[in-house]
């Protein structure tokens, strides 16, 4: 095409937006079981036969754009509606897991890059600031925490000798996903809750990092942390991706409503959260069980913490499920 015919089709497929808004919002109205009149089901069908020729225009105009990219994405879950299975918890767990928590991820690599850079970014203003002036960290930790330390031993020593694995790892899992959720739902406040959150958490980690480490036992701190901490650490980091999402719908909302902005960008960014809440609870397991016994070495820490790590980035990226791939080039 020429650059005349390519401006023509461009504006064509920006004109298409509202159908495609419209083919959205019956895709999720069936894919949420809810009952659906006859006409809006030959509705769908029909938008999913236009569907396929708009994004054939879009690859040809428009390749490698954010247009095509989302074409493709809705085309693809339409395939699949339309070819599934009778209704399963089981499938509808699997579909998530396969298809949207993926999208969700790339469509949320923005924020996921900002909230990281804010944890990082305050964990090093936390550290710098109590190894200059260690007084500071109590700012970041209780009296006992602190007179623990002074005498030489970390507050989680003992802890299993107090209370049995159960018990902390219940204690455990449900202030993760307290502070999980908090994250996320904070970013209602226009973002401003959510910044506050990942930064006040970077700088309790950074902040007691170095205060162990003026009475030399960080070592001992990380080796409490690393089986747990790579998993519980990275969802609390995507929990506040999905509230820095929520506070940008509402301060650039775009051509939509800040509600309808609101709600898209909640409905796509829960979908982190929802699986982050499981990971959570295999991290408090490992925090109850594994990072406070000593019976485990450090290697056997790592192998833990790492090896849960990489499962969770295989579950986001949904490279678990290896029929994933021929789905797409069968829908496409």
């Amino acid at each position: 095409m020429n650059d005349k015919s390519d401006s023509a089709v461009t504006h064509w497929l920006q004109k298409r937006a509202d159908v495609w808004r419209r083919h959205e919002a019956l895709l999720e109205r069936q894919r949420g079981r809810k009952d659906m009149h006859s006409d809006e089901v030959l509705e769908f069908a029909h938008g999913y036969r236009s569907l396929s020729r708009d994004l054939s225009l879009a690859r040809n105009a428009l390749p490698n754009s954010n247009i095509t990219r989302y074409l493709e994405s809705l085309l693809l879950q339409s395939y699949d509606v339309i070819h599934r299975k009778p209704y399963s918890l089981l499938s509808q767990a699997k579909y998530l897991l396969q298809y949207e928590v993926p999208r969700a991820m790339r469509d949320l690599r923005g924020p996921i890059l900002a909230s990281t850079s804010i944890f990082i970014l305050s964990c090093i203003i936390g550290w710098l600031l109590v190894f200059n002036y260690p007084e500071l960290a109590s700012l970041f930790a209780s009296p006992a925490m602190i007179s623990q330390v002074q005498e030489g031993s970390l507050w989680t020593d003992d802890i299993l000798n107090i209370f049995p694995s159960s018990v902390v790892s219940l204690q455990i899992l449900t202030n993760n996903i307290a502070v999980t959720f908090f994250a996320f739902g904070l970013g209602a406040f226009y973002g401003l809750g959510t910044l506050y959150i990942m930064g006040l958490n970077g700088l309790m980690l950074g902040g007691v990092f170095a205060f162990t480490h003026h009475y030399n036992m960080a070592d001992r701190l990380f080796e409490f942390v690393i089986a747990h901490g790579v998993v519980e650490l990275s969802v609390i980091v995507l929990a506040g991706a999905a509230g820095i999402k929520l506070g940008e719908a509402l301060v650039r909302p775009g051509q939509r409503t800040r509600r309808e902005a609101f709600q898209q960008a909640a409905a796509l960014a829960g979908k982190l959260v929802a699986v982050g809440a499981p990971l959570l609870v295999g991290a408090g397991i490992i925090e109850g069980y594994i990072s406070p016994n000593p019976d485990y070495d450090l290697t056997t820490r790592m192998v833990v913490g790492f090896g849960y790590g990489i499962f969770m980035l295989l579950l986001l990226s949904g490279r678990l499920f290896p029929g994933r791939k021929h789905a797409e080039q069968a829908s496409l």
